[in-house]
């Protein structure tokens, strides 16, 4: 056998640290890898902005800490007889804020929709009407509990009633009427502080698909016709 032949056979001694170095690297460059995208999740969840759960939290926080000091840093002064004067004075504003006041303070017009008054009640005109002759009556008392009307108010009010529905049958010939209070908010009211009691003439079929599916009632007769056609009948 040659001396060459052997040498082909012999195993290269300097190849095994090269491969060894190689893995290192390889190594090395993985864990790199894995740190920088640790980092990465860090800080994208420090840039992340806050939940409205967290947000809630951190505020309920803050609240509660500045509750705790609340009796160092504010001092309170009893004045149970200002209560009398608080109330006077919201008492004052409602009125001055309520349109059925506004109304009686203008007097009968078209303008104020004030069709008729006496002493003790009066019949508006609805602005925003259900129906054609669609009326209001009213204490002329501001006054939004049914319990505090007096029985002087109570006759005169009936008696508007009565009169109200003579007017509008001889009027527009209605099949029917609807009468009715809606007593507090909660029932309805859109005017609370105010007792109104409405009167809606009505004629088989006059809830269509308009209202129904649009939302938008259709009215034949504007507010001014039936203003001056309503009067007539409260004059004499």
């Amino acid at each position: 056998m040659s001396v060459q032949g052997k040498s082909k056979h012999r195993p290269n001694k300097a190849s095994a640290p090269q491969s060894a170095n190689k893995s290192a690297n390889k190594s090395a460059k993985q864990s790199a890898k894995q740190s920088a995208k640790k980092s990465a999740k860090k800080s994208a969840k420090k840039s992340r902005p806050k939940s409205k759960l967290s947000k809630a939290r951190s505020r309920t926080a803050g609240s509660s800490r500045a509750a705790t000091h609340f009796p160092k840093r504010h001092e309170v002064l009893f004045k149970p007889e200002r209560k009398a004067y608080v109330r006077r004075v919201q008492s004052k504003e409602a009125v001055e804020a309520c349109v059925f006041c506004a109304a009686l303070a203008s007097g009968p017009s078209f303008e104020s929709l004030l069709v008729y008054r006496n002493e003790h009640a009066m019949v508006v005109l609805n602005k925003f009407p259900y129906n054609n002759g669609h009326v209001l009556i009213l204490p002329t008392r501001h006054v939004g509990d049914l319990l505090q009307l007096t029985e002087a108010e109570s006759h005169a009010i009936q008696a508007l009633l009565t009169k109200s529905v003579a007017a509008l049958k001889d009027m527009y010939t209605p099949s029917g009427f609807n009468i009715g209070i809606n007593l507090g908010a909660a029932a309805g009211a859109g005017i609370p502080q105010h007792l109104h009691w409405h009167v809606v003439p009505r004629w088989s079929g006059d809830t269509n698909f308009f209202p129904l599916i649009g939302g938008t009632k259709v009215v034949v007769e504007t507010l001014e016709l039936t203003y001056q056609r309503l009067l007539p009948y409260f004059s004499a």
